[in-house]
């Protein structure tokens, strides 16, 4: 469609003599199965092995499903289909699809690109970390078994044989698996206010992570897609390994009663419900744009409703797996030592640097289950990293075509992205980099950014767009017309449960601790909270920059509505299905453009 000088609008038929760009040039999957597996590599990280068992644990076990599968189909379900539907609809990445939807609210494009920046620079360090364990492994016997190493400290004890013989030293003793992870590893300093030296050993192993991820993602989709054949599936390999043996040793069904035993009583806490709910944002990649920019690779008339229940449940089941896994270990370690479970669960990077060492190395043969630990983590991460590099290209690319679709130009964008992330992520290698990593993940790669994000996702697209007009489209692409209840939530649900979990998250709202111990000083909650508004704010930003760069006579808005009215924008097979020209606003314009996308057709 396009629109002439009298404001007239035109259909350009794609065998007239104006053509549609050739969709060649930008990709599709090559095949449906590199699209499913790239998606599970996107949604499916190490927050499934070492955050949902722990909380489901630590909020009452099996009850701990209940608000968690509320959750899924308010939230969850409805906003994955919704970015996956918008990336196939328009075949754009997480940026430029909004021009085509609601040009107003592409601010929301560059804000989750601008989280996704800060994701990529970050927790790629947990690649590092992981990458110094997997090599650590290889050694004659693991480094955090036993005391009498040059890191180790002169309370250093090893249970089970010192600590037997001196009960009255409980109080001041360290384990050498936390003294590994401390003084070998991190070389921790005080606090955030002591940055210290780059440890250069992390920092060799965060320039092996960044390069793997270069190489998977720099011929596009067909290299991603190749990629992701090894990095979705080998993690299943390894976990299901570390399953079969951690459900074979002592003490094992001891931890899966901790893990799934229900606790009614904790329903009535708000906090279990808040935890549920942060979750399943943190692992659906939920408005992060990786969905849509996914998406927008699949084959127009893909079944993408399918697909995202079979990845949504494939998601959660992994989730639920993986806690199997990890609790029958824990309750082999607690079985070997005599203490209680409490007293070594913990969530994040405690429990994959040194809950799961500590128990792997009072195995037969730890070398061999350490390796595959570490492994499974290392593919886990690696695929979700370059999947956010592939969106981040995809939308670039998106937004300068001409441009980046030429020679050897996308491969040096990708290059330059990835030096300076590389750069960037030095400080995170430091001796107090960690604190630096937390502040990062705690106020701006989740939580609060996120739930803004998507209840203007959904108020985009349920209210502005339209809810019933969105259906027509996804009618147009799978043949069939979805149950009404995904319309229902984006329109009312999602938007309220959204909202009451962000006002519920900014009062229970408190300074940030790391190890429970350590308070960040409010200088730097100060700069975690700009450090998110950075991401938030480009979407009124963008709003004001439309309305005051707007053109175009009010008569012409009129006359793209009725098109669209009448047509519906389905994309009949010999028509191009590209806005030649994105829908510009007159300040004056504005409501009078909301109301009219909001009637139904």
């Amino acid at each position: 469609m396009t629109i002439s000088e009298k404001g007239e609008v035109q259909l350009v038929h794609t065998n007239g003599s104006k053509k549609c760009p050739n969709p060649k040039k930008r990709g599709n999957w090559g095949s449906k199965t590199e699209y499913i597996l790239t998606v599970m590599g996107a949604i499916i990280g190490p927050g499934n092995v070492w955050r949902f068992p722990y909380l489901c644990y630590k909020n009452g076990g099996g009850v701990f499903f209940i608000p968690y599968l509320l959750f899924l189909t308010t939230c969850g379900i409805p906003l994955f289909f919704m970015e996956t539907a918008l990336g196939q609809y328009t075949s754009q990445g997480g940026i430029t699809c909004w021009r085509r939807i609601c040009p107003l609210f592409e601010g929301m494009g560059y804000a989750s690109h601008v989280i996704i920046v800060f994701s990529a620079t970050s927790y790629i360090v947990i690649l590092a970390w992981s990458f110094f364990y997997l090599f650590a492994s290889l050694s004659a016997e693991l480094p955090w078994a036993s005391c009498g190493n040059y890191w180790n400290t002169e309370t250093c004890m090893t249970v089970g044989k010192d600590f037997a013989s001196n009960v009255t030293s409980k109080q001041n003793y360290t384990l050498p698996v936390m003294e590994f992870w401390q003084r070998r590893v991190l070389n921790i300093s005080s606090g955030i206010e002591e940055l210290g030296s780059i440890r250069w050993e992390l920092a060799l192993c965060l320039l092996l992570s960044w390069v793997i991820c270069y190489f998977c993602v720099w011929k596009g989709v067909k290299s991603t897609g190749k990629a992701a054949y090894f990095t979705a599936t080998f993690p299943y390999v390894t976990l299901l390994i570390l399953l079969v043996r951690g459900v074979t040793l002592p003490g094992a069904r001891d931890g899966i009663i901790y893990y799934l035993y229900p606790d009614i009583s904790r329903l009535s806490d708000p906090q279990v419900w808040m935890d549920a709910g942060t979750q399943i944002f943190f692992s659906y990649a939920i408005s992060l744009g990786f969905l849509t920019s996914l998406g927008s690779y699949n084959q127009y008339n893909n079944d993408c409703y399918k697909d995202c229940f079979y990845l949504c449940l494939l998601n959660s089941g992994t989730s639920v797996v993986s806690g199997f896994a990890i609790f029958s270990v824990l309750g082999f370690m607690t079985y070997e030592q005599g203490v209680n479970i409490a007293e070594v669960a913990e969530s994040g990077p405690g429990l994959a640097f040194i809950v799961y060492p500590r128990a792997v190395a009072m195995m037969p043969l730890p070398q061999i289950w350490s390796v595959c630990f570490f492994a499974m983590i290392i593919l886990l991460g690696l695929d979700s990293q370059f999947v956010g590099l592939e969106c981040v290209m995809t939308s670039v690319v998106d937004l300068f075509p001409t441009h980046l679709r030429r020679g050897f130009r996308r491969e040096l964008l990708l290059l330059a992205i990835c030096t300076v992330c590389c750069i960037l992520g030095l400080s995170l290698v430091t001796e107090g980099g960690i604190y630096l990593l937390q502040l990062l993940d705690h106020h701006v790669c989740s939580g609060t950014t996120l739930l803004l994000l998507s209840i203007c996702q959904s108020v985009s697209i349920a209210w502005v767009y339209g809810a019933e007009r969105f259906y027509g489209n996804i009618t147009d692409m799978i043949g069939y017309r979805p149950g009404p209840v995904m319309k229902y939530c984006w329109l009312f649900v999602t938007p309220t449960v959204c909202i009451g979990t962000f006002i519920f998250s900014i009062v229970g709202q408190s300074r940030l601790k790391f190890s429970n111990s350590y308070v960040y000083p409010l200088w730097a909650t100060v700069i975690g909270w700009f450090l998110s508004t950075i991401s938030l704010s480009l979407i009124p930003l963008w709003i004001l920059y439309k309305l005051s760069q707007g053109e175009g006579p009010l008569r012409q808005l009129k006359l793209i509505k009725l098109h669209i009215d009448s047509a519906n924008l389905l994309f009949p097979s010999g028509f191009c299905h590209t806005l030649t020209q994105p829908f510009l606003f007159l300040p004056r314009d504005f409501w009078l453009s909301v109301a009219l996308s909001t009637i139904s057709p």
